[in-house]
């Protein structure tokens, strides 16, 4: 478990879940639930980006989201070509078959200056969060 959650938890344990107590059963449906739980839309548009700063194509950027823990498009890869169309028709995406038939997808300036916006939003998101949880 990484140190932030960790901290989360012994705080909750500490103020809020201090005089709860939940059976068995309660808690193992708890964690079904946190493990179902989808990736926000957010999320996985800046992970895609993320990982379009160098040239890919559709299939390895799948493989990489998988291994990011991102499973939206497991079964439903068209839902990944519907999302880097619609980031390459407002400009954020630049790409370029080959001559295998393969085509590859990469950041241009418009996407990477929105990259840049979006990770600095979540890195304040992050600290504010870890603030309230530590103050």
């Amino acid at each position: 478990m990484e140190d932030r959650l960790k901290n989360l938890k012994k705080v909750m344990n500490k103020r809020t879940f201090a005089d709860l107590n939940f059976s068995d059963q309660h808690q193992k449906a708890i964690r079904q639930k946190i493990n179902q739980q989808e990736e926000s839309d957010e999320e996985i548009l800046l992970a895609v980006m993320q990982l379009l700063v160098h040239e890919k194509t559709g299939h390895e950027l799948t493989g990489l989201l998988r291994g990011r823990g991102i499973q939206k498009f497991e079964n439903n890869e068209g839902l990944l070509y519907t999302l880097l169309h619609r980031l390459e028709q407002s400009g954020c995406l630049q790409t370029n078959w080959n001559d295998s038939g393969a085509k590859y997808y990469w950041l241009k300036d418009k996407g990477r200056k929105l990259l840049k916006k979006a990770e600095q939003k979540q890195t304040k998101r992050r600290l504010v969060f870890k603030e309230l949880l530590e103050g």
